[in-house]
């Protein structure tokens, strides 16, 4: 057998694993992908699975060949992962870094509590879109529903379309972003300034999440720090 050429190892090496889940179940996918032997994964025949990709603590590239169940991504720590559809409940929760982007829409409590990373849904997440998000970003770039950023305490989420009721209830210090119209502010949560900071950061956010919207077609939403007892000299805690 010939030997192959540079390039040819280096093409092979880069071709993605094929994990189909009508042959192998989601434990020994995520088996593979705790202690992966391969830079990059495929999943197929994802047919709404639940916890693909949970717990990642690598820095490999998984990406989801259709709809996505529970839990996918949770716990996610440097990984990237592509979802070529929607996401059930809590897709990205407890993410520490990385990306996630969900190509269809999400479920109910996207991102929950995540500390860190960046979490795309192309389409639209339902209720409670970041929930007690804590260093997270999240953009969003259609709606999302009801009590969005619910005591949210750090990290930015940024909503392209519009926000249902009660946004950002009993939030701390994160940072929200609204281009459509907010049905409700939760308790605490007040429209703040968009200054030249705001702004900066926005449109770095938008052009990770590879949208081009003009950042002053936002509104700036933040805590009214009312409900829990702030300090300026503790600010960098939060």
């Amino acid at each position: 057998m010939a030997a192959l050429s540079r390039s040819e190892a280096e093409e092979r090496s880069a071709r993605p694993v094929s994990v189909d889940l009508r042959d192998a179940g989601v434990r020994a996918l995520n088996a593979e992908l705790h202690a992966p032997s391969a830079a990059s994964y495929e999943v197929l025949n994802p047919a709404g699975a639940h916890s693909i990709g949970a717990g990642i603590d690598h820095e490999i590239d998984l990406h989801v060949r259709g709809n996505a169940g529970y839990f996918c991504a949770g716990m996610n720590q440097r990984g990237r992962v592509v979802v070529d559809g929607s996401a059930g409940n809590g897709v990205a929760e407890n993410m520490m870094s990385g990306t996630v982007r969900v190509r269809g829409d999400a479920s109910q409590s996207a991102g929950a509590t995540g500390r860190g990373g960046l979490l795309v849904i192309e389409g639209r997440a339902s209720m409670r879109c970041g929930i007690s998000m804590k260093g997270i970003d999240i953009v969003v770039g259609g709606a999302i529903g009801a009590m969005g950023a619910f005591m949210a305490q750090a990290g930015r989420l940024v909503v392209c379309g519009d926000a249902g009721d009660g946004l950002g209830d009993s939030i701390y210090e994160a940072r929200l972003y609204v281009r459509g119209r907010v049905g409700s502010l939760g308790a605490d949560c007040v429209e703040k300034p968009l200054r030249d900071e705001h702004r900066a950061e926005l449109a770095e956010l938008l052009a990770a999440a590879g949208f081009d919207h003009p950042v002053d077609e936002f509104r700036r939403y933040g805590s009214g720090r009312t409900l829990y007892h702030f300090t300026s000299e503790h600010s960098a805690s939060y």
